[in-house]
């Protein structure tokens, strides 16, 4: 089980997410938990916040309610604790990786101007969504915990989506289609209808390859294999998949797709 403790002034935020999705699926099967702290409840009088010091606009969490719910949820053995900053590192599949190996947790979301700088000294990973400012940190938070919570085994109900998903995969995702086989006169590509697993696979990658070379060139791995090469030398052409099927892709239709 992967705990995760969310120190917020806002609890509520993170408890509606919570009964929802894959995160509510993955709390009702025992894999996770979400613990979310009200800041409140652990600061003097309630007051959470204060002006900061130098004459900066905005107010500061203060750091005494932050220190005192990391002690409380320490209790039980120091967790891994993640601030969310604008500066952070950034969120990302293979940072979601990484933190999924963590039994516990603690999310400590900020607000206003930020926290109070001394709360740092027991902050092991400051992490962002992207270069720019959100109201809070309960976003990131519940980013990290969905990205997590999807990678708990036994949470999904078919892993091996885990396994297609973009960013997750040497490359991005593919089109995907559903009933009806035509709509409003689009219809689904006849290769996903074609029973020949093979030349699924085979169209399967071609869009994974293509999405990924027209949107995102940045990904593309350095080292290909035979039918990565192929396919990209074909995009960068301008070929399409029944074209590049019928030449130099024909040769892939007898063997997996490496």
């Amino acid at each position: 089980m992967i705990s995760f403790y969310v120190l917020t002034i806002f609890p509520k935020i993170i408890e509606c997410y919570t009964q929802f999705g894959i995160v509510r699926q993955a709390i009702k099967k025992g894999h996770v938990e979400v613990k979310s702290l009200d800041l409140r409840e652990f600061a003097h009088k309630r007051q959470v916040d204060d002006a900061a010091y130098g004459g900066v606009p905005g107010m500061v969490l203060k750091p005494e309610p932050i220190l005192k719910a990391l002690e409380y949820v320490s209790q039980e053995g120091r967790p891994f604790v993640v601030l969310t900053e604008p500066w952070g590192r950034r969120l990302n599949q293979e940072l979601i990786r990484e933190l999924s190996q963590c039994r516990r947790i603690a999310i400590i979301c900020g607000r206003y101007e930020g926290v109070d700088e001394r709360v740092k000294s027991e902050v092991d990973m400051e992490i962002s969504l992207g270069d720019f400012v959100l109201s809070g940190g309960e976003l990131v938070a519940l980013s990290l915990i969905d990205g997590i919570s999807r990678l708990v085994p036994g949470v999904l109900s078919e892993p091996k989506s885990v396994e297609e998903d973009s960013f997750q995969n040497r490359w991005l995702g593919y089109p995907v289609y559903t009933r009806p086989r035509t709509y409003r006169g689009m219809s689904v590509p006849p290769e996903l209808t074609s029973g020949n697993h093979r030349l699924i696979e085979l169209w399967t990658m071609w869009h994974r390859i293509k999405n990924t070379y027209e949107r995102r060139p940045d990904l593309v791995p350095r080292e290909l294999t035979p039918l990565e090469e192929s396919v990209l030398r074909a995009l960068k052409v301008g070929m399409e998949f029944n074209e590049w099927l019928k030449g130099e892709g024909r040769r892939f239709l007898k063997s997996p797709p490496a």
